[in-house]
This record gives structure tokens, C-alpha cells and sequence, in this order.
């Protein structure tokens, strides 16, 4: 693998491996340089194709990568439960069979990823605002139902200090959870609010009893927006390639 992927540091069973890539590692030129992973931004196919067979070799499993909508649906991708196929519509993804990669693309959107001490099952959830309030991660979490305790990854995302959202975020997390108003402060502009979308969602992976929770901290080296040469930014470039997150079996 790339010597600038992350490498999640969390207390996964030996047989749960995971990833999170960079930038670094591909094929794609310009503002998609290089190892954009993302099939619908606008960049070359074959580039895509040559990225993600990349990919497939440097994990040693098979990414299925979702056509994500910023939903709450959840896919099993087992082959007992008809094979999901890349491409599926769905943001969020679960598994127990072997060498198969729950697989999360994001530009600032936060991907979330989950498995259980046992290491009977994994899954991913891709958690941009509109997900993450709707409960994207609570369903995700669903799939793990009479496990062993489950311990979940954030991945890098739009930081606190970047990302600007206007009322009616701050009013759709607060109906759910009033204590969500300590994840938000007043951006410069008016009428505006800066919201820390990991510290969201540790919120709400903790109320749905999930409390071994690792990665992204609101720091600034995991935001998206801010490191340039290491992440994709939807938000930054208007433009932008897609990284990804991802969790498997061996």
C-alpha cells in the first residue's frame, strides 16, 4: 500500500483490515491527481478502472464501491444475500464474508468505518450532514444487532473550522438531540454556523450504545479542506477527486 494511506489505528481483531487512501498512489492527472477512486467527478475511465484495480491489489480484497446519495440505506454484500454489484444505491454497507471491502469514496463527507471485537462482521457508512442527521450510522450500526461490542473509525472529513452550514443543519441535529448545539459555533458570516461533523457524529454513535470510537478528533490534519495535497475537497475545488475508506475481512 502507499506509504501515505492511513492505516487506522483502532482495536480491530487480527482479521479486520482496513484503509483509508490519499491523494497518492494513482494514475489521474489535474485536479484529479492521482488516485482518484470516483467514477462520476468527470475524470478519465480508464483512469478510474486503472485506480481501482490498484486498489483491489494493494488491499489484497475486493472494494465494492456504492453509488452513494447521501441516504440512510444499508446493503449486506454477502453472496448468501445476492451479491451487491458496484454501483448499488445505498450509504452504508455491511459484511462477514471474507475479501469482501466495505468501501466509503468521500471529499469531505465523513466516512465511518465499523467491525466487532469478535471480527465476525464489518461495515461502512458514508456520513455527510443530510446522512448523518438522517441516521445513517444508527441504521449501519443495526447490521451489528446481538454482536460483541462494536468499535467504529473516523476517517478524515471537512474540519470544524471549514465547514459552513447555514440554520437548518444546526436545527435538523438539534430536533433530534438538543445536546448536538455543543457541535456548532458562529461562523463569520452572518446568519451562519460552523459545525464539527466528527464530533456529531461521536454524539450519535454513542447514543446508539457504541462507545470504543477512534480516528478523526476535529484536529486539523483531518480536515479535507485544509490539507491540499493530501486530501480530495468537494468543497475546496468545486471539482475534486474522490479518496476512500475501507474495512474488510482477511
Amino acid at each position: 500500500m502507499d506509504a501515505s494511506w492511513l492505516v487506522p489505528d483502532w482495536p480491530a481483531p487480527p482479521n479486520v483490515r482496513a484503509v483509508c487512501t490519499t491523494r497518492e498512489g494513482g494514475v489521474s492527472l489535474g485536479r484529479y491527481e492521482s488516485l482518484n477512486l470516483g467514477d462520476h467527478v468527470g475524470d478519465e475511465p480508464v483512469h478510474v478502472a486503472q485506480n481501482r484495480n490498484r486498489l483491489r491489489a494493494a488491499v489484497g480484497a475486493r472494494p465494492v464501491f456504492l453509488q452513494q446519495v447521501h441516504g440512510t440505506g444499508v446493503v449486506e454484500l454477502d453472496a448468501a444475500a445476492g451479491a451487491v454489484n458496484d454501483g448499488t444505491a445505498a450509504d452504508g454497507c455491511t459484511a462477514t464474508e471474507a475479501g469482501l471491502a466495505c468501501t466509503i469514496m468521500v471529499a469531505d463527507c465523513l466516512p465511518v468505518l465499523f467491525t466487532d471485537e469478535t471480527g465476525h462482521r464489518v461495515a461502512a457508512a458514508h456520513a455527510g450532514w443530510r446522512g448523518l442527521a438522517g441516521g445513517v450510522l444508527e441504521q449501519t450500526a443495526k447490521s451489528f444487532d446481538g454482536a460483541s461490542k462494536v468499535i467504529a473509525w473516523l476517517g478524515p472529513c471537512i474540519g470544524p473550522k471549514a465547514f459552513e452550514v447555514g440554520p437548518e443543519v444546526k436545527a435538523a441535529f438539534e430536533a433530534h438531540a438538543p445536546a448536538a448545539a455543543s457541535c456548532f459555533r458562529p461562523a463569520p458570516a452572518a446568519g451562519k454556523w460552523l459545525a464539527d461533523l466528527p464530533g456529531l457524529a461521536r454524539q450519535r454513535l454513542r447514543a446508539a450504545g457504541i462507545e470504543s470510537i477512534h480516528g478523526n478528533d476535529g484536529s486539523d490534519p483531518w480536515c479535507t479542506v485544509g490539507n491540499a495535497s493530501r486530501f480530495f475537497s468537494h468543497r475546496r475545488d468545486g471539482i475534486s477527486g474522490r479518496f476512500a475508506a475501507l474495512v474488510w475481512k482477511a
